[in-house]
């Protein structure tokens, strides 16, 4: 029996458009869903013809397909035996193929026979630590990297000297081979040279034919200054080489700044604590701290400097990277409490504690004061 026309079976124009046709199917599924018809074989077979039918419409490549060819398009074998369909059937499937799984045949040639079987090296990746002092001026840097390099006596092509690799017998050079399963021609690796498309009979004895051999190279790396942890320096074609004469890959280089006895850093800004005594906060002075970039700046201590006091050197912190500017030098002073006093100095100390006023310890004072209060306040609400 005939199948009925999909669009007749969904009571939908040709022209009708994805939201007509989901309509119609839903309000068919519903009218005809065997649990609201128990027992109706008739209606199961509707059931049935107006979901395939729905399945074949709502994909566009399937309705394409449909209008063209009817239900031809979908019946195995229909379309060689079918009159006017022929190799352009066959070709208009191949380009549906082609629009899921990519056009395999381009891509075999690519894989395979226009390469020559060569292969793309892979990507290194080579970790690097570096001083601080390194991050400020940059340098050069020489790495020792063992890597797969060109093999020199078949020049990367993996056949022994006075031989060639040949052509692969099974595909032709494509490096893929095809299979035919009705309309549809399936691709799949040419199990004979494994997708090169090239078998190489007389393989080099120095690389057994991989076209490369593994050794320790030297390389010169040219470091910025700014650099910071974590920067990625990339040395295109300097990776390992490629199978065969294929292109090297690419070589990462990871670097990352060792702790600094000194320097804490944030970005270009550099943050330094030092340690002043008693007397140089409370009477004000003068000290020198060292840049990283191995210069002395004096910094001059006002009098009654606090611990955390911060002091900013405009642009004596890092350059920043790719720039000529520069970050800034944080110094925080921290006052050191005295230790291992002589009892000639606990005494003085003890005398000038006597003889403070609020005006000498304004923050402890304002402090306690704020306690008084405090205290007082609860002994109110008693």
């Amino acid at each position: 029996m005939a199948k009925r026309d999909y669009y007749e079976a969904l009571g939908v124009s040709r022209s009708a458009v994805d939201g007509e046709l989901k309509v119609a199917f839903r309000k068919l599924a519903m009218q005809y869903h065997p649990d609201r018809n128990p027992g109706d074989a008739n209606a199961e077979a509707q059931f049935k013809e107006i979901n395939e039918a729905y399945e074949i419409l709502k994909d566009p490549n399937k309705r394409s397909a449909y209008d063209r060819y009817g239900h031809a398009a979908f019946e195995q074998g229909g379309a060689p035996g079918g009159p006017g369909f022929g190799n352009d059937f066959s070709d208009f499937m191949t380009d549906i193929f082609d629009t899921f799984f990519g056009d395999t045949r381009g891509n075999a040639r690519q894989r395979g026979g226009n390469s020559g079987g060569r292969e793309r090296g892979a990507d290194m990746r080579y970790n690097l630590e570096i001083s601080l002092e390194d991050a400020f001026n940059g340098k050069a840097e020489t790495l020792e990297i063992p890597s797969a390099m060109s093999c020199e006596a078949c020049s990367g092509s993996g056949a022994k000297a006075g031989s060639k690799p040949r052509q692969c017998p099974t595909c032709g050079g494509a490096g893929r081979v095809r299979a035919q399963q009705g309309f549809f021609a399936i691709e799949r690796t040419c199990p004979t040279c494994d997708g090169r498309g090239q078998i190489i009979e007389d393989p080099c004895d120095a690389c057994s034919g991989a076209g490369r051999v593994t050794r320790t190279r030297t390389l010169s790396v040219n470091i910025p200054p700014g650099v910071e942890d974590g920067t990625r320096i990339r040395l295109a074609g300097e990776g390992e080489a490629g199978l065969r004469g294929g292109p090297a890959g690419d070589l990462y280089i990871f670097l990352s700044v060792r702790p600094h006895d000194l320097y804490q850093r944030d970005g270009a800004d550099l943050f330094c604590r030092v340690p002043i005594s008693m007397v140089t906060a409370a009477l004000g002075g003068e000290f020198d701290v060292p840049t990283v970039g191995g210069q002395e700046v004096r910094v001059q201590v006002p009098a009654g400097t606090q611990t955390g006091k911060q002091f900013r050197l405009r642009s004596k912190g890092m350059p920043v990277l790719r720039s000529r500017d520069f970050g800034d030098l944080y110094i925080q002073v921290v006052v050191e409490t005295p230790q291992n006093l002589t009892r000639r100095q606990k005494e003085l100390l003890t005398e000038f504690d006597e003889m403070s006023s609020h005006d000498t310890h304004p923050e402890s004072m304002g402090f306690l004061a704020r306690v008084k209060d405090f205290f007082e306040g609860l002994g109110g609400t008693t």
